[in-house]
């Protein structure tokens, strides 16, 4: 999105947007899951499926119905690192990871 300034110049407004970062990463395999989510509460919702999986020694296995699918097995998910964050995405780059979405399907 742009706009002009009383000269004429264009200027680029680039919004940004908090997203919860979750990222596995085995010492063989490296990362596992390396995912973002841009609502909390679906954020919270996962990580609480893998915080139980985890701790009852379960497969993490989930499927959202159309893109997202993840399983992995119990003493694999046991050895490796879960860690979380949160990063500032701009407008820009999430449209970019949309239209990439798009052009892989």
């Amino acid at each position: 999105m742009g706009f002009f300034d009383l000269y004429g110049k264009l200027y680029y407004l680039c919004l940004m947007k908090i997203g919860f970062n979750i990222r596995i990463i085995h010492e063989n395999f490296g990362d596992i899951l390396n995912e973002t989510f841009m609502d909390q509460t679906q954020f919270r919702l996962f990580l609480k499926m893998v915080h139980a999986s985890v701790e009852l020694k379960e497969n993490l296995s989930f499927y959202n119905g159309d893109t997202f699918y993840v399983n992995v097995p119990a003493k694999v998910l046991g050895d490796c690192i879960i860690a979380t964050n949160t990063k500032e995405i701009s407008i820009t780059d999430q449209i970019k990871s949309k239209i990439e979405a798009l052009v892989t399907k």
